[in-house]
Order: structure tokens, then sequence, then C-alpha cells
């Protein structure tokens, strides 16, 4: 029994040093119990340096409040995701996020964990790129032509149905003023292709397009990226012009919005309420004209509900809403989309692919496409790799995992069948968007065209604007 724990012990350290992450374990006295290579390269020390020593006599210039490590010692809570900006003990700038963990043992607090992932090389690329636009912005010689930095327009979002037809005729009228956008679809719909041609569309169109992802960007870097720093700021931080001063004049576009930490969300806030922007460590704002595009892969309303999105941001966004609809709801649209990315790579490839096979384009009618039109686009680039030239992409050219899909074992063609309360309420604020359309926004007359009372339509636009 023994030797058996002694082995499981000297299993799980060699696993913890095969992971390429910092980590440091303390045990209740602060004293290091466990230290991996990869937590010492980014401390700049040996392992043996901190093995075996207390937390405070490895690194001396913490103390008993700055140590996360002895923190959650004290506390018994953990620590989160925690950026940290330092210089180690060979003068080497690092960038983590560090979790902090309480380590207990049949109720028993024993010590702590702490796991370090290294983003020094995210965030000096990250900077580059923020350097790179400031001195293309700064360079008065180069003229930012149309579509420099948006390279779709409304008609490259291709599409037969009369949703999509709508919603890029709706997407004309408000690329004529600078009021925020706010899209819902689920990955792949193309929300970029729509915000891009409402951007060149607009008066904007010669102005910059910037867009930035806020999905798994830890809160400092990403407030630093969107708002700038001043010298001195921080560890390391040089005056350098965030998102908002590179983008004013034109647009940004905020993809993930609902992945942006509530803390930022609440500084963006700020800046839609007034237009002024204030770098990381300055004492003066600079006023900004920036139209705010923002998108979600998940509806607005959950992510309220989540606190995933502020409510007060939701509402100052959401003063045009779109949402596009997934690819499975526009079957009409698949055999469209297919036609046109084998064109696409007929060029590419030199080749001559004819089209699709009618069994083909059979099984992509019965597919769900979670991935939609993206992965029908993937789809369609894997098949042209597979086909013979000069002739049609058969269901043999199609990648497994289209043919494993369980929905596809049978015969019978079927159209995925969404759930009922899913199906009619999206059906119902396409109704009223119709509606509401052709009447140029009053709702009395949309309602007469709905057939229901005034009251009724007003109380359906306020469900759905929550």
């Amino acid at each position: 029994m023994f030797k058996d724990s002694v082995e499981t012990i000297e299993m799980l350290k060699a696993i913890l040093k095969t992971i390429d992450e910092g980590i440091h374990a303390v045990d209740a006295s602060g004293m290091t119990i466990f230290y991996n290579e990869v937590a010492a390269r980014l401390d700049g020390l040996k392992v043996p340096q901190v093995l075996n020593q207390h937390v405070l006599y490895s690194f001396p210039s913490l103390n008993q409040q700055t140590s996360t490590l002895l923190n959650v010692i004290k506390t018994g809570k953990p620590i989160i995701n925690q950026h940290q900006t330092y210089t180690n003990v060979n003068g080497k700038r690092v960038d983590t996020v560090n979790t902090t963990l309480p380590l207990i043992v049949d109720g028993e607090l024993i010590g702590a964990i702490e796991i370090s992932k290294d983003l020094t090389k995210i965030k000096q690329l990250s900077e580059k790129l923020l350097d790179m636009q400031a001195q293309f912005h700064k360079d008065r010689s180069v003229t930012i032509k149309n579509g420099h930095y948006a390279s779709y327009h409304l008609e490259d979002f291709i599409s037969a149905d009369p949703q999509i037809d709508q919603l890029k005729s709706l997407s004309k009228k408000v690329s004529e003023t600078s009021s925020p956008v706010l899209i819902f679809g689920e990955t792949g719909t193309g929300k970029e292709v729509l915000i891009q041609g409402i951007h060149n569309h607009s008066l904007r169109k010669n102005k910059p397009f910037i867009a930035q992802n806020c999905a798994a960007i830890p809160s400092q870097l990403l407030e630093s990226i969107l708002f700038g720093t001043v010298k001195g700021s921080f560890t390391g931080a040089v005056d350098r012009p965030g998102l908002f001063e590179l983008a004013d004049g034109g647009t940004l576009f905020l993809d993930e919005i609902n992945s942006m930490p509530l803390d930022i969300q609440a500084k963006l806030l700020r800046v839609l309420q007034d237009g002024v922007v204030r770098r990381i460590g300055a004492v003066q704002g600079k006023l900004v004209n920036v139209r705010i595009m923002a998108a979600l892969n998940e509806h607005p309303s959950e992510c309220v509900k989540s606190n995933k999105l502020r409510e007060d941001l939701y509402y100052r966004l959401n003063v045009i809403f779109f949402e596009i609809p997934p690819l499975r709801y526009r079957i009409s649209d698949i055999h469209l989309l297919a036609e046109h990315f084998i064109s696409q790579y007929n060029v590419q490839f030199k080749k001559q692919i004819k089209g699709l096979s009618e069994e083909a384009f059979h099984l992509f009618k019965q597919y769900p496409w979670p991935g939609n039109v993206r992965e029908l686009k993937h789809v369609i680039e894997y098949a042209m790799n597979m086909a013979d030239d000069n002739e049609e992409i058969k269901v043999a050219d199609l990648p497994h995992h289209l043919l494993a899909t369980p929905s596809l074992a049978g015969s019978i063609e079927q159209t995925p069948i969404p759930p009922l309360r899913e199906a009619l309420a999206h059906r119902e604020r396409e109704l009223i968007s119709k509606a509401l359309s052709a009447s140029d926004g009053n709702i009395q007359k949309a309602a007469q065209l709905l057939k229901i009372p005034r009251q009724t339509l007003q109380y359906k636009l306020k469900i759905n604007a929550h």
C-alpha cells in the first residue's frame, strides 16, 4: 500500500513536470513543495533555488500582502485569472495570468497551488500590431482607400433568402448613421461580413475599420489594447494609442463582446456615453469619433441573464439590433453558397469541378451545419481537394464527419427540426421586423399589418428587447 502511494506521488510529479504552464505549490506555512521548470523559466530561477524554501525567501520583493500564494493560504479563497506583469531576477519582463487555488484535504487547508500561463509573447505581438497600426495611421502620406481595412461589402453577403435580403436592405439604411449596431448570430453565420458591409456602405468607408475579438484576453491586456497606455502607468508601459484612437473617424468592431470582462465593459460604456477615451495612467482624456459595432454568438438577453453582458451596456449598444438566422433555417442558400465556393476554389486550385452531385446536395440539405457558412466553405474546400477534375463533387469526396452524423443515417430527406418554441419565436421576430420595415417604423401601421392590437405589438417589442 505504501509503495503504491509513493509511486502515485512520483507519477503525479512527473505529470506536473510535463505541463507547459508554471506550477508552484506551497504548504500551509508557505514552504515550496513543488516548483516546475516552466515556473523557474518564467521567474529566471533554477528549481533548487525555490524548492524547499519559503516563498518570501525565494522572492524577497514580495510580502504577506502581495504574495498570492500566501494570501490564498490566509483566506482559503481562490484567486482566478489575475494578470501580473513583473521583471524577473534576470531583468526580463514577464506577463502572466495566474490562478491560485487552496489545497484542501479532508476539510483542512494544507497549502496552495499557483498555475501561471505565460502571456509575454502574446502581449508582445499585440503591442507590435498596435505599433504598426499606429504608425500607419500616423503616416498621412499613405492614402486610405475604400475597403483598405474592411474588405467585404453588403453584396458579398450571398443569399437568396428573404430574411437576408431584408437584413441587407436595413443595413443600407443604418449605414447612413453613426448609431451603435449589435448583431447576434451563431458562429460562422457571417456577422463580420455584414458589419464590414455596413462600414463600406457608410460615410466612414474611407476611414479605419478595426476589429478586435474580445474572447480569452485577460482584463488588463484588453484594457491596454482598447484604450492605450502612457509611459510608467505600469511596469514596462510605454506611450501607445489604443484601438479607439486608431479607429478615430471610422468603425471599431468588437466581436464576442459577451466574453469581455465586466470591468472593461464598464469602461467601454463610459466611452460610448461621452465619446472620451483615457489611456491607462493618463490624467486627461481624448475625444474620439468612433462608431461601435459589436457581435455576440449567444442571444443578448441570455447573456444579460447569465451576467456575461452588463445590462446598461446592452441597452446602450442595442440601438440597432440584427439577428442573422443560422444556415439550417436557410436551406435555399446551401446550394447557392456551395456553387459560389466551388467557383472560388476552381480559380484558386486551377480545377474545373462541375458542381455538387445530386446525392451530395441531398446530404447537404439534411446536415444541420452547426458551423454555418464557415463550415460549408471548409467542407467545399476539402471536397475540392478530393474530387477529380472535370467531375462533380460526390458523397465519397466529402469529409468523414459529415457522413458520420447520426441524423444522416437514414435515407429520408428531412430538414433539421428546431425546438418549436425557438422556431415560433424566430418566426414572430421575423414577421414583426418585416411589418416595421414596411411601415417605416410606425407601430400603429405595423400592428394593423399584423392584425394585432397596438398594445400587443408594443408588449412583444418590449419582450424581444429583453
